[in-house]
């Protein structure tokens, strides 16, 4: 009971309130020179320049309560930072961490929700006890001393004098050293105003793309029926594919299946659903992709070359840009939107209902896009129950001592997508007709793989598991008799480097005769004049940025040396 008293006595005093608060608004920046790869001087100025800051604030009110919460969207930055960081292991709040909040559907978030309640209660227990105190602080009207805030007044100012010092050294001692990028909490703020801006130009998209054309035409024969999917996979990784070499068998279906390429040394420029996908469906990549804002998909490139065209999504709506290409097309549907029920979760075997149905109507001309679920994390929830060859396959907790039972549910819903790929393949096979298949997945996964016990996808910096992705080429017996050179091209270019974001439009467009301004054979893999080019990454303020300027650590690099590409300071080569 006494030291009960003598707790609530302690807190209850102003002046250590001040402190306390003070302290708490500074612990993320603490958190972060363990969790940053900066300069020693960037760390120091990090910690300095903004404790110096938020000492001035507090030291220039009476009630220190009312000023710790006007500075609450900084603790609630402060709190998204942590969870973060739990979930990631490093890098700040990316402004595709607050598009995501936008474009990811509730049920997603229910899904990761329950593997953040360690962080959630970190967070909690940290800045709800101390908001609580501040509330009691505003009702009860305390005030700090006049004498105190004299002399913290003073202090703050030697304070704040120390953190522009610092803050300048950094500058002086480190030249990579930059605000926008490195200062917490100032990048937040700016990625915040990005976020904003981006959402605004995404919203006004309609208007700034309404006039836009590929001028596209056919340049295959009228007379030949013709059919082609274009299949966008979600979070499947290339390192648990088998036909790459994986020791387990995840693609029974697919390594018997004849005029199947796969190509082993495939990267994507994002790992964000959001910005990869839109990257696959138009002629925009890293090196250009503000550009999205004014120009359309591949649907429509096909539209104005005379095809039947038809886009199925089996994920939801986004309202961002995979909803604006899916659109363009003649028929097109969101599966999971047509329930109005959001815990209405279908499996891909849907999309092959909606392909046979659209098959079925004979156009002479047919191009289908399908945007599947794939390893979309609950991984255990993407196939069903009887499907399941690896087991356990539960619990798919997120959590490093669940690592066999994730890895064995990921590797059923790879075996479930190589099982579905096959179907795709049988259903135009069947009709005889010149057809070909193009697959890829937006981004891949980590799954507590190494020592850094990182998991999932979308991290400020990107691991190799991440970025290394299937890619996939399959034709017709008829196909490949009308165009023998295509497949003769596509098993050329097969293990040479390629980035799925420059080369699947471009692939796609080639595979269906499509000719326009925007074509680039040098960037289509089923191209003779295919030419390998360095490798970039989209980084969170849409800038490409070659992989070693990303902040990949030496893990990753050694990943990428052990599948046959190899790092070879600022640049990415084959061996």
């Amino acid at each position: 009971m006494k030291l009960f008293k003598n707790i609530k006595g302690w807190l209850g005093n102003q002046e250590h309130l001040f402190y306390l608060f003070l302290v708490i608004l500074t612990v993320p920046n603490i958190v972060l020179c363990f969790t940053e790869p900066m300069s020693l001087v960037a760390k120091i100025s990090n910690v300095l320049f903004p404790f110096s800051v938020y000492y001035a604030v507090m030291a220039r009110s009476g009630n220190c309560g009312r000023t710790f919460w006007i500075l609450f969207p900084f603790l609630f930055f402060g709190a998204f930072q942590l969870v973060l960081l739990y979930l990631f292991g490093q890098s700040i709040i990316a402004v595709d961490m607050f598009l995501n909040l936008v474009t990811t559907n509730s049920s997603e978030a229910l899904e990761l929700l329950d593997n953040l309640i360690p962080a959630i209660v970190l967070v909690v227990v940290l800045y709800i006890p101390a908001l609580v105190l501040a509330t009691v602080s505003m009702i009860r009207k305390r005030k700090l001393p006049e004498s105190f805030l004299r002399r913290e007044r003073k202090r703050s100012w030697i304070a704040l004098a120390i953190g522009i010092v610092s803050l300048g050294s950094a500058f002086w001692l480190d030249n990579r050293y930059e605000l926008k990028s490195d200062l917490y909490p100032a990048n937040v703020c700016y990625n915040i105003a990005l976020a904003f801006q981006r959402t605004a130009r995404t919203q006004n998209y309609g208007e700034t793309s309404k006039d836009f054309t590929f001028n596209a035409r056919a340049t295959h024969s009228a007379d030949r029926k013709e059919a082609y999917i274009m299949v966008v996979g979600e979070t499947s990784r290339a390192a648990n594919w088998s036909i790459y070499g994986y020791g387990r068998e995840t693609n029974p279906e697919l390594s018997k299946v004849g005029g199947l390429t796969a190509f082993g040394h495939v990267l994507t420029e994002s790992n964000t659903t959001h910005k990869s996908v839109p990257m696959l469906l138009s002629a925009v990549n890293a090196n250009d992709f503000d550009s999205i804002y004014h120009q359309k998909g591949i649907i429509t490139a096909f539209k104005e070359a005379g095809y039947r065209t038809a886009f199925f999504s089996n994920q939801r709506y986004n309202h961002s840009f995979i909803d604006f290409f899916g659109k363009e097309a003649d028929t097109f549907d969101f599966i999971k939107e047509d329930t109005g029920n959001s815990g209405y979760n279908p499996s891909d075997d849907e999309l092959l209902k909606r392909v046979a149905s659209e098959l079925d109507k004979g156009a002479s001309k047919q191009f289908i896009v399908l945007h599947t679920y794939g390893s979309h994390f609950n991984y255990r929830e993407r196939y069903p129950a009887d499907k399941a060859f690896f087991l356990p396959d539960t619990p798919v907790d997120a959590e490093v001592k669940y690592k066999k039972n994730l890895l064995n549910a990921y590797d059923n819903s790879v075996r479930y997508t190589d099982n579905f790929l096959a179907r795709v393949i049988h259903l135009l096979q069947d009709r005889g007709i010149d057809a070909a298949m193009l697959y890829t997945s937006d981004h891949g996964e980590d799954i507590f793989d190494d020592d850094r016990h990182l998991f999932l996808h979308a991290s400020p910096v990107p691991s190799y598991y991440q970025i290394h992705v299937p890619f996939l080429v399959w034709m017709s017996d008829s196909y490949k008799e009308t165009y023998p050179a295509l497949l003769e091209a596509a098993r050329s270019n097969r293990q040479k480097e390629i980035s799925s974001s420059s080369s699947f439009f471009q692939t796609m467009l080639e595979l269906g005769g499509i000719e326009m301004p925007y074509r680039n054979d040098s960037l289509s893999v089923v191209n003779a004049l295919f030419t390998e080019k360095q490798r970039v990454y989209l980084n969170d303020h849409n800038e490409a940025r070659s992989l070693d300027d990303i902040g990949m650590c030496k893990e990753d690099f050694e990943m990428l040396d052990q599948k046959g590409i190899q790092y070879t300071g600022g640049k990415v080569s084959r061996y």
